[in-house]
């Protein structure tokens, strides 16, 4: 497992302009790519106008934690 905190956070830009369900599905699509390529899903939040337009957490293979935004 994990024994120490990432020193950096990463969000990456995985739906630049889209909102809602289109930004969700979009988030979605680049979560499957980066299962397949061995990445780890953790949870996802639904967005939350104006703050949040949602987000994936997920995990990479060593298990350090990055978002899909």
């Amino acid at each position: 497992g994990k024994t120490a905190k990432n020193r950096v956070h990463l969000d990456v830009r995985a739906a630049p302009g889209l909102q809602g369900e289109e930004r969700m599905a979009a988030l979605e699509a680049e979560c499957a790519r980066l299962v397949a390529l061995g990445a780890t899903r953790v949870s996802r939040s639904e967005p939350e106008p104006p703050m949040s337009g949602g987000f994936i957490v997920m995990t990479d293979p060593e298990g350090n934690e990055f978002c899909l935004d």
